[in-house]
């Protein structure tokens, strides 16, 4: 009986003591090599390859992390004991050797080595009692310091950052408004979806306008990079995620600056930049050199533009939607199947282009759009040198951007561009030719393209 009680008087004791689970197949130094390959744009898949663990893993690390890096990178201090020399403690503790012998073998104090046996010897396995595996981990807990933050501690400021972040918004009234009910999903919103109205200041904002509302109230201060902390990381209190809603870019997961570089065109490299292009394409003294451009319409339909940069003289690139378009669901990596996808502007180019005389076919300056993947061949095929113009700057197109907005005279936005024939492209093509411009002295496109053609 005195037993029985005794045993029922350490159950409570027991549930005290939370139980830490069982030891993870990973290793710190595989996490840091994970936050290294991250760090230099890979994605958390390839980089949880990249250091040996499952794919689903890395994933999961990074999301928990809310993408931003929770371990130090900098290699440990010899000071405390690797995962190297817990191994090689277990193996000769295995082979019964003393703790001062072991101690000069792994060139470390016999205290050390007897109280790294004492405190994380395994648990629940079998009479080895010490494994590096279960040792390293059990450090590895006992090193953590977490520390709470200071949006956390602090109510009054907590609610001042809430308040401005995901505060409702008000009429001049001041009566509140709700706005569009969005369920929060884990992820960032999606495109031409309704997102969560909020007042929405940025936590830059937030964070110099405390100094401003509370200029003799020290406590009442914080970076943004607190705020941005609080959001994104999971365990850091105060803010929940799901707030993340309210930012401008409404992303759930903070992105490394390195994986944003990678974004761009990988068919764009710097020797077809519009830096490299001549010097006798930008003063327009030489004809041959053209601008292109697509203007898009309803349900993906697209035409495309050719000007010659001197005359501003107008082809137009029939794209009609292929077989299938709006009917069945597109195929993985297969060809877009509303006709403007990267092979179908290609021939459309050449085809065009290729009725010119060899004078007038250059070069070809675009935008990096993906529908000119193919300027490798197209320039095999064409033998004009392809440019493209840098990214958001139409002005280095602006001859073909200003003819752009004369063509929506005739294909006028949210219209169907697949249904016009080439007959009737080609009529507007005329129209633009045989209107006189000023910058050409009243002269049609087509009287001084046909001058220079008679001086050649």
């Amino acid at each position: 009986m005195g037993v029985h009680k005794q045993q029922k008087a350490t159950w409570p004791m027991r549930g005290k003591l939370r139980s830490p689970g069982r030891p993870p197949g990973w290793q710190r130094d595989q996490r840091q090599r994970f936050w290294i390959e991250i760090a230099q744009g890979k994605t958390s898949e390839d980089a949880a390859i990249a250091v040996g663990v499952a794919s689903a893993v890395g994933t999961r690390w990074f999301r928990e992390a809310g993408g931003m890096c929770p371990v130090s990178l900098s290699p440990l201090s010899t000071r405390y004991l690797s995962l190297k020399e817990r191994e090689e403690i277990a193996i000769l503790n295995a082979k019964g050797w003393g703790v001062r012998r072991i101690g000069r073998q792994v060139n470390r104090s016999p205290s050390t080595i007897s109280r790294e046996l004492r405190r994380n010897a395994a648990t629940r396995t079998d009479s080895s009692g010490y494994r590096a595996v279960n040792a390293q981990w059990h450090a590895d807990r006992r090193a953590r310091r977490p520390k709470v933050s200071k949006l956390a501690q602090s109510d009054k400021l907590r609610d001042y950052v809430q308040d401005r972040l995901a505060g409702k918004i008000a009429k001049p009234s001041g009566e509140l408004v709700a706005g569009p009910e969005v369920p929060w999903i884990g992820r960032r919103h999606g495109r031409r979806a309704d997102r969560r109205w909020a007042r929405a200041w940025s936590p830059e904002q937030i964070a110099n306008r405390l100094v401003v509302d509370f200029p003799h109230d020290e406590n009442m201060r914080i970076s943004h990079e607190a705020i941005y902390q609080a959001l994104y990381v999971q365990g850091r209190g105060a803010l929940r995620r799901e707030l993340t809603a309210c930012l401008r870019t409404g992303r759930a997961l903070r992105v490394p600056r390195a994986r944003t570089k990678g974004r761009g065109k990988k068919f764009v490299t710097p020797e077809v930049m519009i830096s490299e292009r001549p010097a006798e394409v930008a003063d327009r003294a030489i004809p041959g050199h053209w601008e292109g451009d697509l203007i898009i319409g309803l349900n993906k339909s697209a035409i495309g533009t050719l000007v010659e940069r001197t005359t501003r003289f107008t082809m137009l690139l029939r794209l009609p939607p292929m077989e299938g378009h709006g009917i069945e669901p597109r195929v993985k990596n297969g060809p877009p199947l509303a006709g403007h996808g990267a092979e179908a502007v290609r021939d459309a180019i050449a085809d065009q282009i290729m009725v010119l005389p060899e004078q007038l076919r250059r070069s070809l300056t675009w935008d990096q759009g993906a529908e000119l993947a193919q300027h490798a061949q197209l320039r095999i095929d064409t033998g004009m040198a392809i440019y493209f113009a840098d990214p958001h700057s139409p002005w280095q197109r602006g001859t073909n951007e200003n003819t752009n907005g004369l063509l929506r005279q005739y294909f006028p936005k949210g219209t169907d561009l697949a249904r016009h024939s080439r007959d009737e492209l080609d009529a507007v093509a005329l129209a633009l030719n045989t209107r006189p411009r000023k910058t050409l002295g009243w002269k049609t496109p087509a009287e001084a393209l046909n001058e220079l053609l008679q001086s050649a």
